[in-house]
């Protein structure tokens, strides 16, 4: 089982894990006040304070810590649903399908894409990295920050030449969570499916034309 690890912070890190499996959340820039996230910082912050601080046991500290992780995951992605202020570029269909051509035309080359929902301020993905070269029979991957650094980087130019606009498209930070056995894999895929259901932009999440899960992986 491979240790889970959380990042939510200015740029994905450079550790990685072997053969692990990624949930990837990013967002448009500006898509949610700057003070709404730095509260959510605090909040999450005192939480694991007041808990590393309490009477546990160790595994159970643990258990803990990654509940109150994935809650503060849940709350800042139900803060890009029903935020109505904020930028929504990704609901025009043109843009969408920027993101999505690109989503896939890696899928093959730099991961194994699993599932992904393309939502109107912010994209979901959940990929395993491909090996990039094998030396000494010791596997290679790309950086995961490499890998979205180019997509981000590709999608943001060529959707502010179709919005006619300059200067920054996707907001730096990114959620990364690392899933850590099959029965979060498939929690994980089923929640990323159903976000444009949670947002009440469809009944059914195969209504959603900017979503994707490799068919294999849902009945």
């Amino acid at each position: 089982m491979t240790e889970q690890k959380e990042f939510y912070r200015r740029h994905l890190p450079h550790w990685q894990p072997p053969d692990a499996t990624y949930h990837v959340t990013f967002r448009l820039k500006g898509s949610l006040p700057g003070e709404v996230i730095e509260r959510l910082r605090a909040e999450r912050e005192e939480a694991k304070r007041m808990l590393l601080n309490s009477d546990v046991e160790e595994g159970e500290e643990k258990r803990l810590l990654q509940e109150l992780q994935w809650t503060h995951f849940e709350r800042f992605d139900t803060l890009l649903h029903t935020d109505s202020g904020g930028l929504r570029w990704l609901k025009e269909p043109a843009v969408a399908s920027i993101v999505n051509e690109a989503i896939h035309y890696r899928d093959g080359k730099e991961y194994d894409l699993l599932a992904h929902s393309i939502m109107p301020n912010h994209v979901h993905m959940v990929f395993s990295l491909l090996v990039k070269v094998c030396r000494n029979d010791i596997p290679t991957y790309k950086p995961l920050f490499r890998v979205m650094q180019s997509l981000k980087r590709h999608t943001a130019t060529r959707s502010n030449l179709i919005l006619d606009r300059s200067g920054a498209f996707w907001q730096d930070e990114s959620y990364d969570h690392i899933v850590r056995n099959a029965d979060e894999l498939d929690r994980t895929i089923r929640y990323v499916l159903n976000n444009p259901v949670k947002s009440g932009l469809v009944e059914s999440w195969e209504q959603w034309p900017w979503s994707y899960v490799r068919p294999d992986l849902i009945n």
